[in-house]
């Protein structure tokens, strides 16, 4: 199963640069599990996007990944998180670590 997560900001950008270290350092450690396949900011920079893989038998892994984040912590961004079950570049996905 994978996963897509859109952030958007709700704080003033100052506040946001100040959580970002806290931030990457949380996503570097789903980096090492193997969930996070990537993410960036958005252009222009009013949030970011994560793409993710989840296991299948987890239905609250993806409410735990958001929960544990320092900008959803802090009150600093809203997330919008969607399953989601590829079709077309499926077998690229299924590569990527």
């Amino acid at each position: 199963m994978y996963a897509l997560v859109l952030i958007r900001y709700r704080a003033p950008i100052e506040q946001i640069e100040a959580a970002t270290a806290d931030h990457r350092a949380y996503l570097r450690t789903l980096r090492e599990a193997g969930t996070l396949l990537a993410s960036g900011p958005l252009d222009p920079r009013t949030g970011g996007a994560l793409l993710l893989r989840l296991p299948e038998a987890d239905p609250n892994a993806l409410d735990r990944i958001r929960d544990g984040d320092p900008y959803w912590q802090r009150g600093l961004a809203n997330y919008e998180l969607l399953r989601w079950n590829p079709g077309l570049g499926r077998e690229a996905l299924d590569t990527l670590r």
